[in-house]
């Protein structure tokens, strides 16, 4: 496992961007759960914020990519408006413990 972050860096209705290995994901704090993904876009494969930690909309009710405005469930990734409906975010696995976030 790693250790990610505490779950205070996260508020509720939030997301915080990660890099590891080369690899980019976030993660999201929505309804008193956490929710992680790859920071990929399934239309083009390009990242999806266009400023730091900014991977929600405007009502933080969906995932969006800055790019192509697509929204996505947070829930479980799927796009539900924009270029790529039916496809969705590639999820990762996560565990809270101990007000820690660890990707597992």
């Amino acid at each position: 496992m790693i250790k990610l972050c505490t779950t205070q860096e996260i508020p509720e209705s939030t997301a915080k961007g990660f890099s590891l290995d080369e690899k980019s994901l976030f993660v999201v704090h929505h309804n008193g759960e956490y929710f992680a993904y790859l920071n990929k876009c399934p239309h083009r494969g390009i990242a999806l914020e266009w400023q730091p930690n900014q991977f929600l909309d405007v009502e933080k009710n969906f995932i969006q990519c800055a790019t192509h405005g697509a929204l996505f469930r947070i829930e479980d990734g799927e796009c539900v408006a924009g270029p790529c409906p039916g496809e969705t975010l590639t999820p990762l696995e996560i565990h809270v413990e101990n007000e820690h976030i660890f990707l597992t």
